[in-house]
């Protein structure tokens, strides 16, 4: 396991405290990948935004499958998904807790609580730094569990079942919560269900960690589009979801006082004349909210689109090839000056530096080399 070089403030009194560090833009970059024979756990390595320069990869934490990182706040805490579907006999995944060594970028298991739900696959750390919200895909549920002030994990406080099913008789026979995301204000929570063909919306309360349905309590994208994953627009005004099934995007208006979603456009992911199989995966909009960015699999690209600040719709600029096979997950460093793309078939992450200007991505001709990587976030550096 090794990097090879190509020749070529709102809620939380310490997001202040870490201005200074993410202005000298040093990183933890942390690689959650599926465990096997080439992977075992979470990988770490330093990276350098300023020079682009990237440290060795090192083991940072033994967990079996953490698909997808979460960083609390604080920045002392990452949790991980095991998507697994059995945990302590039951049919569930579990998340687990980890403490970050500042030094050294190494992580020390803290705890580890059941997920509430087979295969989960995506989670995410409310605003306060009290709850970690979790979407189980294999049963389709969403669970909220309390973060205690030492970073431990509790039981959970909330949990949803959903139910239906959509016109996929392959993929959407039943619920498959994807994807938990939270508004800019922390007030609601938002799933993307890909077996249902709905983004669920629930008034979230982060003081008890509770879940509660919205009026409206979901909006629908295209039958047999399966929603995936789902993002806000820096402004709060719009937020995207990525539909897996058939390659496509769909913004919405966002109507902030009422937790309510619009929808103003669909368009697809891939460039015309594309006859190949594909299934979409991430979604993620610049900081300048100027570009919005997704990844196809199977055209093996990351597509880029410019957005409209007046109005949210998206214009396609470009599907840039991610030099390997199947990208899972892509995340764009803090800095917003590059972006990693996890090809998980190819068992690589491929570093692009982004054109602040025109949003297309640029290679670096810098790699990791991972075992099936699936999931890449950052943690600045003390």
């Amino acid at each position: 396991m090794f990097i090879a070089f190509a020749t070529t403030q709102l809620f939380c009194p310490w997001i202040r405290s870490f201005e200074n560090k993410a202005a000298k833009g040093e990183y933890f970059v942390y690689i959650g990948p599926y465990t096997g024979e080439k992977s075992k756990g979470i990988y770490v390595c330093r990276f350098d935004a300023g020079t682009g320069k990237l440290g060795s990869l090192e083991l940072a934490a033994e967990v079996g499958n953490p698909s997808f990182l979460a960083v609390h706040p604080n920045h002392r805490f990452v949790y991980a998904v095991s998507e697994v579907s059995q945990y302590e006999g039951q049919r569930s995944g579990y998340v687990s807790a980890f403490e970050i060594d500042h030094k050294t970028g190494k992580l020390t298991l803290l705890n580890k609580v059941s997920s509430r739900g087979g295969g989960p696959c995506h989670l995410v750390v409310d605003k306060t730094g009290k709850n970690v919200l979790v979407a189980n895909y294999g049963s389709g549920s969403v669970a909220v569990l309390p973060i205690k002030e030492n970073g431990l994990l509790g039981d959970a406080s909330a949990f949803v079942q959903h139910s239906g099913s959509s016109v996929n008789p392959k993929r959407q026979q039943g619920p498959h919560a994807h994807c938990v995301a939270l508004s800019p204000d922390n007030r609601f929570a938002f799933v993307a269900d890909l077996g249902l063909d709905k983004v669920l919306i629930y008034r979230f309360d982060s003081e008890r960690g509770s879940l509660t349905p919205n009026d409206p309590p979901f909006a629908n994208v295209n039958p047999g589009a399966g929603p995936r994953h789902f993002t806000f627009h820096p402004s709060g005004k719009f937020a995207y979801v990525i539909n897996e099934i058939q390659s496509t995007i769909t913004a919405f208006a966002y109507d902030a006082s009422r937790g309510a979603l619009r929808e103003l456009q669909a368009l697809t992911t891939l460039p015309a004349g594309f006859a190949g199989a594909n299934s979409t995966a991430e979604i993620q909009a610049a900081s300048s909210g100027k570009f919005l960015y997704g990844s196809n699999r199977g055209h093996d690209s990351i597509a880029v689109f410019s957005v409209d600040l007046g109005n949210g719709t998206l214009t396609p600029i470009e599907q840039v090839p991610t030099q390997g096979k199947m990208p899972r997950n892509f995340n764009i460093d803090p800095t917003g000056s590059y972006l990693f793309a996890a090809n998980q078939n190819s068992n690589t992450v491929v570093i692009f530096r982004v054109d602040g200007k025109t949003g297309r991505l640029i290679p670096t001709g810098q790699v990791f080399e991972v075992g099936s990587p699936v999931c890449v976030d950052f943690v600045p550096v003390d």
